[in-house]
C-alpha cells in the first residue's frame, strides 16, 4: 500500500495561538513511497489582524502582501481534505499542529485535532535522537547533511517545507527517486506512461571498471569519515 506523507510548514502571526495569533501562509511538499510527486499546496491567508514585528523579521510577509489574500475559512476544506489520511513530517510540530488545531476549532469547535486524522512525525525529535547534544534547527541539519539552502535569506512555509523534505530524506535513508511524476513526456508534449520493463530472457550483469570500484572506494572513506565508520568493507 502506498505510504503518503506531507512536508508541512507554516508561518504565523506571532507565536501563540491562544493569544489570538493566526496562520498567515501554509506551504506542503507530498511524498509517495518517498517520492515527490509534484502535488505541492501553498497558499497565503489574511489573517484578520496585525502580525507582530518580530514575526515580519523572520518571514518578511506584512499585512498589505494579506490584504487581497484569502481567509482561512475560504481555504478551510481544500485544505482538509489535502492533508485527510496522510503522515505529516514537520519540525518542531507542536508549534504548527497547534495553529492549525487552533484554526479549525474557530470554524468547527467539534472537528477532532489533527492527530486525530494524520499521523504526525516530528522531524525535530527525531534530529534529536539521531544527533543528541548537538543543534538540530533546519539550517544546522542542512549543513550536517550538505543541503544548499544559500537561497534562503528568510523563512517561507513552501520553501523550508521542500528543505525539510530533502532534510527528511537524507535523515531517514535516502530518496528513491528524484522523478517528479511517474508520467514522461514525448517529443509532441503529449503525457506517456513509462515503458514497461521487459522480463524475457537473462538479466544481463555488467561488473564495475577499475575506475568506478576507485571511486567506490574513495566514497567509503569519505562516509567513513563523516560518520566515524562504515560497514560496506566488512559485508
Amino acid at each position: 500500500m502506498a505510504k503518503r506523507q506531507i512536508v508541512l510548514d507554516t508561518e504565523t502571526t506571532g507565536i501563540n495561538p491562544k493569544e489570538g495569533h493566526r496562520i498567515i501562509e501554509i506551504g506542503c511538499v507530498e511524498l509517495v513511497n518517498r517520492r515527490f510527486t509534484g502535488n505541492n499546496y501553498h497558499v497565503y491567508i489574511n489573517p484578520e489582524r496585525d502580525i507582530e514585528a518580530e514575526a515580519i523579521a523572520v518571514h518578511g510577509i506584512t499585512n498589505e502582501r494579506l490584504m487581497h489574500e484569502p481567509k482561512f475559512r475560504d481555504i478551510a476544506q481544500d485544505f482538509y481534505h489535502y492533508i485527510q489520511g496522510a503522515e505529516l513530517v514537520i519540525h518542531n510540530a507542536a508549534f504548527d499542529v497547534g495553529f492549525i488545531d487552533h484554526e479549525f476549532s474557530l470554524l468547527r469547535p467539534t472537528l477532532p485535532p489533527v492527530a486525530g486524522y494524520c499521523a504526525i512525525l516530528d522531524t525535530l525529535k527525531l534530529a534529536r535522537d539521531l544527533h543528541p547534544g548537538q543543534k538540530n534547527n533546519l539550517d544546522a541539519l542542512c549543513r550536517r547533511y550538505d543541503i544548499n539552502n544559500s537561497h534562503r535569506t528568510l523563512h517561507g512555509a513552501l520553501l523550508d517545507a521542500e528543505i525539510l523534505a530533502d532534510v527528511y530524506l537524507r535523515m531517514t535513508g535516502g530518496q528513491v527517486s528524484l522523478n517528479l511524476a511517474s508520467e514522461q513526456q514525448n517529443d509532441s508534449g503529449e503525457q506517456r506512461q513509462p515503458a514497461q520493463i521487459r522480463r524475457s530472457g537473462a538479466l544481463k550483469v555488467i561488473a564495475a571498471s577499475e575506475q568506478e570500484l576507485q571511486a567506490h572506494q574513495q566514497h567509503l572513506q569519505l562516509i567513513a569519515k563523516k560518520s566515524g565508520a562504515t560497514l560496506w568493507p566488512e559485508l
